[in-house]
């Protein structure tokens, strides 16, 4: 039950397991031409959804390295750790960075980011979280690529990767340039495959893009990608995992019923905690996980460890929220069962520790909203 990496489905690691193809052979190609013609409806573009055998952080480097230019100006939004990541790999690569710090679980103001557009005039893109996995908050996205979309010369850049599949994310309809993802979240499948969509504008960007990239080189996969194949190696078996996974996702209805599916459980999930006498962090929760306040008399570890204890495992708190507070994940593979059988867990756990709550509350209240 964290927020990545997910559980696989059991006929997602059986394919997986079939004996490996070469990744230059009609076979494979045809593999991986149907995925990437089947991404486009997760990531809401009609834009070529291009796989790089990485992690998601490989996406989010590409993001950057492939679009600016030595000295440039970016605009970061960091509300979490995974939002100030943005600004690291911007300050790696000698770009000035502008990064605006919101509070922990909490979502960024757009006009914020209409005034520091105003401010820094020179700023050649905006770079924030769809879903802040670290607290578990929705970003306003679009309102942000609306304010983006006024700039001809301004990227709007999400990482997507506990939010592409999870909650809406229309790149194409609210002006999004570039969306990142990685295949360990609601993808269903072990870490090591990245996605990276781009929009017209940003490809027009890289004719001035002096930033150093030989592996993550955009345009190059680009072309090799539009043929079937990649630049190098594929990541072989997780391709041919992903077939798998978007048959399943076409199955679950495709993207709107992959956000519906998500938004009940996420709700049943919040409901089922503050049932129980425990408060939010977020203030704007994501669809992905929930980030929960321990009881201070308890405190997040005993929390994550009895859960562990009893067969679940949680996440916990990142730098200062560290044994403060539980993140119970829930995309990708899980259902309703997996929510009720969390809480019922997690209502032992609090029950050991003396926390005061009605026996049974935390699961009525998610079965309540499981059950519609």
């Amino acid at each position: 039950m964290t927020p990545g990496p997910t559980p696989i489905p059991p006929e997602v690691l059986l394919a997986m397991a079939e004996p490996i193809v070469h990744h230059r052979t009609p076979e494979f190609k045809a593999i991986f031409a149907s995925c990437a013609a089947d991404l486009r409806p997760i990531f809401a573009t009609e834009q070529q959804v291009l796989m790089l055998s990485s992690s998601g952080t490989g996406a989010m480097e590409a993001a950057i390295t492939n679009f600016m230019a030595r000295g440039d100006t970016i605009i970061t939004v960091a509300a979490g750790k995974f939002g100030q990541r943005w600004g690291q790999i911007g300050r790696a690569y000698g770009l000035n960075v502008v990064e605006i710090e919101v509070e922990w679980g909490k979502a960024v103001s757009p006009e914020f980011i209409e005034q520091a557009l105003e401010a820094h005039p020179d700023a050649r893109a905006v770079y924030l979280q769809g879903s802040e996995t670290s607290t578990g908050t929705t970003q306003p996205v679009k309102a942000i690529a609306a304010a983006c979309s006024k700039k001809p010369g301004v990227l709007c850049v999400v990482d997507g990767i506990t939010a592409a599949g999870v909650q809406p994310l229309e790149m194409d309809a609210w002006g999004i340039d570039i969306v990142v993802s990685g295949s360990q979240k609601a993808f269903m499948l072990p870490p090591g495959l990245a996605f990276i969509a781009v929009s017209d504008k940003a490809w027009s960007m890289t004719e001035r893009s002096d930033l150093p990239c030989y592996y993550f080189d955009l345009v190059k996969e680009r072309a090799a990608q539009a043929k079937g194949t990649t630049s190098y190696t594929s990541a072989v078996s997780l391709v041919i995992g992903l077939r798998k996974v978007l048959d399943r996702m076409a199955a679950m209805g495709g993207v709107e019923g992959l956000h519906t599916h998500h938004e009940k459980l996420s709700k049943a999930t919040v409901a089922g905690v503050q049932a129980l006498g425990l408060k939010l962090l977020s203030e704007a929760p994501a669809w992905s996980c929930t980030a929960v306040w321990a009881p201070e008399s308890i405190g997040a570890g005993p929390i994550v460890s009895g859960l562990n204890d009893r067969g679940i495992k949680i996440a916990g708190g990142q730098d200062h929220l560290k044994g403060k507070i539980f993140r119970i994940g829930h995309l990708g593979w899980f259902s309703g069962h997996d929510i009720v059988a969390t809480l019922s867990a997690l209502e032992s756990v609090l029950a050991e520790h003396g926390h005061p709550f009605t026996p049974g509350a935390g699961v009525a209240a998610a079965a309540g909203i499981l059950n519609q």
